[in-house]
């Protein structure tokens, strides 16, 4: 904050400036047949800024904190600001009087945690998954990952902001396989720091998801209920999440434009954005901006409450921030969008909706995701593999098939939504989700 500070002292009459400062480690580890594969460990730092005149905006970036690399960006920055075009929404985000809630984000056992024990974490995990069952012919990757990320934010409109946050991770890729089929599974575990991780967890995931697949073939055309795993689940959501962004809206690029008030959802479905919630993995006190993260209901009883805004995208609609500028470090400028989507969990677990729905198909993961859904549109078809659903219990694994629809029609279409709340990486939490009448495309 300080060196945030002193920049943002030099700011001109009639400049405006925002500077955003971090650091922070990185370490990586990766195993293979019992020993290291590769091993990193990074410190990194860095700085953004963003210069206003009048309604222009230069914006320069640097990966150093030295003082004569930060003179040379703020620099650039200026002489970025006076050949820019001119936007007269443009503008810094200024204090809006509500108060950053205090996060416990930091662990300190990511630091003091030896080397070795990364090591040994990341070792032991591909040694049990190769273990764990005869089916299992090669694990192809074993993995830990740590960080600690420390951001300080000033502005001539009067931000200053600070947020930190550490991070954990391993992740196991299985392969099985039986006769000449062979199928892979990830497992993984996540949490803020190396004592929160539960290897055996990931181990046993990543072993169920590749051999419950073995013989899988392709599925008969038809039109059926569809259970997706809390992971697709996630990713699916992600998507819907781009589609609430005020920056999408005003620019006539989501299937929500100009729904406010409107049903666009089954009465079961309220979706909210909530970077307040520690248990998020993208959780923070602030946002990209310097305002301070708050919760923001996106959908409510399947009416549509509001989008997410920054100060621009708000400009442009006539409204105002919602706290949520996202931006992707020090190389980023603010965009509207979400944090830490979540859907309220309903009342029954993965084997109760299995029992409800009785015929379908579960699918546990999904290709094409980027290519094939439309957040414009709306227009949803994946590649999927999984298991039908007969009788209610999960029966003959399934690949190279196809589910289609809208995303309108599969938000109207929930059949029910599970209790089985998983916190998961990137910016959607996720569960167990039954959706009726979607298009199944094999045989």
């Amino acid at each position: 904050m300080e060196l945030a500070t002193s920049v943002v002292d030099r700011a001109r009459e009639g400049e405006g400036m925002e500077v955003y400062v971090t650091r922070g480690t990185e370490t990586e580890v990766r195993a293979y047949e019992g020993a290291i594969e590769s091993l990193t460990s990074a410190d990194s730092s860095g700085v953004g800024i963003r210069v206003v005149l009048g309604n222009q905006v230069g914006f320069a970036y640097a990966g150093s904190l030295d003082p004569a690399v930060i003179d040379a960006t703020l620099a650039d920055a200026r002489d970025n600001a006076r050949y820019a075009t001119p936007d007269a929404d443009v503008v810094l985000a200024a204090p809006d009087g509500i108060a950053g809630v205090d996060l416990d984000l930091w662990d300190e056992r990511v630091a003091s945690t030896p080397m070795d024990e990364k090591i040994a974490l990341a070792i032991d995990l591909e040694r049990a998954t190769r273990a764990a069952d005869p089916r299992v012919r090669q694990v192809s990757s074993a993995d830990y990952s740590d960080g600690r990320v420390e951001v300080a934010l000033a502005s001539t409109a009067g931000i200053r902001s600070t947020a930190r946050r550490t991070s954990a991770f391993v992740s196991v890729d299985a392969i099985a396989g039986e006769g000449a089929d062979t199928q892979t599974g990830t497992g993984f575990s996540v949490g803020r720091a190396p004592g929160d991780l539960n290897p055996e967890e990931a181990m046993v995931d990543a072993v169920l998801r590749s051999t419950r697949l073995l013989g899988a073939q392709k599925a008969r055309s038809g039109r059926c209920t569809v259970v997706f795993d809390p992971r697709v689940v996630s990713t699916v959501l992600s998507v819907v999440a781009a589609a609430l962004s005020g920056e999408a809206v005003v620019k006539g690029r989501s299937f929500f434009a100009g729904r406010i008030g409107e049903s666009v959802a089954h009465g079961a479905v309220t979706l909210v954005d909530d970077p307040t919630d520690v248990r998020a993995y993208s959780a923070s006190s602030h946002d990209g901006e310097g305002l301070a993260c708050r919760r923001n209901v996106l959908i409510s009883d399947g009416m549509l409450r509001m989008f997410v805004f920054d100060t621009v995208s708000a400009r442009r609609a006539k409204t105002t921030s919602t706290g949520s500028a996202v931006r992707g470090g020090y190389a980023g400028t603010p965009t509207a969008g979400c944090r830490a989507i979540v859907l309220a969990p309903g009342s029954k677990g993965p084997e109760e909706i299995l029992a409800t729905v009785g015929d379908g198909l579960y699918v546990q993961s999904v290709t094409g995701i980027h290519s094939g859904v439309n957040p414009v549109s709306g227009d949803f078809s994946v590649g999927a593999e999984g298991l039908m659903i007969r009788g209610g219990h999960l029966a003959e694994p399934v690949r190279e098939v196809t589910v289609a629809s809208t995303l309108q029609r599969m938000l109207q279409a929930v059949v029910e939504i599970g209790s089985d709340l998983q916190w998961l990486p990137g910016l959607a939490a996720g569960q167990t989700l039954a959706i009726a009448d979607m298009q199944l495309s094999g045989d």
